[in-house]
């Protein structure tokens, strides 16, 4: 059987990626940085969301990444990156404005890409 057959199809990461940026925006709703710091459990999921980002960010073909050159695709891997290694541990501030300042941006920019390219079809009809 080809390779294809048994890969998940691009545009189901991203939907994951809208989920995923979703939770994030519903979790710190009317929070501050001190009350998203203080709530552990909202804290925790919201890390694994944008881990989640990132993980499925890596899933999405090079000819996608490049049509789509204004999301920062390498940043969000990287910064998946580091919450899964916590390499030199986790800047709470850097999150938070993660968080506040480009979260919803991306989700739009996902939706859009959601809605030109649909959840069906292939990737012969992207290039």
């Amino acid at each position: 059987m080809s390779e294809s057959i048994h890969q998940r199809e691009w545009r189901l990461y991203i939907e994951d990626m809208i989920g995923f940026a979703e939770k994030v925006l519903c979790y710190t709703e009317g929070l501050d940085l001190d009350s998203f710091l203080a709530h552990a459990l909202t804290y925790d999921a919201t890390l694994r969301n944008l881990e989640l980002i990132g993980e499925a960010a890596t899933q999405i073909p090079d000819v996608v990444r490049h049509q789509y050159s204004e999301i920062p695709w390498r940043m969000i891997i990287a910064t998946r990156n580091r919450l899964i290694h916590a390499y030199l541990g986790i800047d709470d501030d850097t999150v938070w404005s993660i968080i506040q300042d480009n979260i919803a941006q991306l989700l739009e920019q996902l939706k859009g890409i959601k809605t030109q390219h649909g959840s069906s079809g292939t990737d012969d009809d992207f290039v």
